[in-house]
């Protein structure tokens, strides 16, 4: 029995070591995609890619605390046009704009937060979704300042003397794994075990001492100032805005990135971003369908891995497992 606690103890400090040097690998392998890939339309495909997994990551952190909103995107775009009309209109530094655009996201979404906390269900969706609707009627009406219909132009870069789009990369992603780590980081401490369990059950929650309204509402606060986050890289990086990229259909493309790549697992959203940004690119030619595609996708993940693609390796080894019991039981009977 000691042998076999000893032989536990020591898979389980293997399992914790792997983690991170998996981590590391990955992190290893897309700085060095520069060196390999010399197109710059792929380029710029990963820098997207890097933008969004930071918008689908702070989605699942709102989510993980019991919330379905339908305005993520719409913080994207508080984020976002902050940053570009504080930097076209009144001059001020690209990299302090991405802060700016952040922290009013988070003001925003703070204040929104706490008179509709106590919603859950479809009517905190629903209030989620006209709040979106709101931010698009606000962009719309602001004229010049926000470009109206026709989008804003003209938004200065992080890098005014450079065209590569290799220190966009770099730079973006170094913020994006500061940002992984961060949500990583509320995910797997008190604050996440608290939003976990109201996620369960918010009676139990609160019976146990848990402030749903504080939590839930910093849930949202947390997300929105990543998602102003990466809406701010947006604008600063691709020089224009249009209202299309904030709307609900943004928001609801953010839902498929996680469900795809599993929303029960932080490195879902990751992992799903990735595929449904990068693998439709290789098939350019039928990029009218992606959209089919994408939706026959989501529907084989919901029913056959529940998990997402994330819960794949372990739904292999349980399918090899029962096949190996299987094989045995038919060995035995014979």
């Amino acid at each position: 029995m000691i042998e076999n606690q000893i032989t536990a103890s020591s898979s389980g400090r293997n399992r914790n070591l792997l983690k991170p040097v998996v981590y590391l690998g990955v992190i290893i392998i897309v700085a060095l995609l520069p060196l390999f890939v010399k197109s710059p339309y792929m380029i710029h495909i990963f820098i997207m890619t890097l933008i969004y997994i930071i918008a689908a990551a702070s989605l699942r952190t709102i989510t993980i605390s019991g919330q379905m909103p339908l305005a993520h995107a719409a913080f994207m775009g508080i984020g976002g046009y902050t940053a570009a009309m504080l930097a076209k209109w009144l001059g001020v530094s690209p990299w302090l704009c991405l802060i700016a655009g952040a922290l009013l996201a988070m003001i925003i979404s703070g204040f929104i937060g706490f008179p509709f906390a106590r919603l859950r269900t479809i009517y905190y969706t629903m209030v989620s979704l006209f709040f979106g609707t709101a931010v698009l009627s606000v962009i719309f009406t602001m004229g010049k300042w926000t470009g109206s219909y026709s989008g804003l132009t003209g938004v200065p870069g992080l890098f005014s003397m450079s065209s590569s789009k290799i220190p966009y990369f770099y730079v973006i992603l170094g913020i994006c794994i500061v940002c992984l780590f961060a949500l990583w980081r509320f995910e797997n401490c008190r604050i996440g075990l608290s939003w976990k369990a109201i996620s369960q059950s918010y009676m139990v929650a609160s019976s146990v001492g848990i402030n749903e309204v504080w939590y839930r509402v910093m849930a949202l606060v947390v997300g929105s100032f990543f998602a102003g986050l990466a809406g701010a890289l947006y604008a600063h990086y691709n020089f224009t805005l249009s209202y299309t990229t904030f709307n609900l259909g943004a928001t609801l493309w953010l839902f498929m990135y996680v469900l795809v790549g599993g929303l029960n697992s932080f490195a879902g959203p990751i992992l799903g971003t990735a595929i449904l940004f990068i693998i439709p690119e290789m098939f350019r030619d039928l990029k009218s369908y992606v959209p089919f595609v994408s939706a026959v996708i989501l529907l084989g993940v919901v029913y056959a891995m529940p998990q997402g693609l994330v819960g794949l390796p372990q739904l292999i080894r349980s399918w090899y497992k029962h096949k190996e019991r299987t094989g045995k039981g038919a060995v035995d009977a014979t």
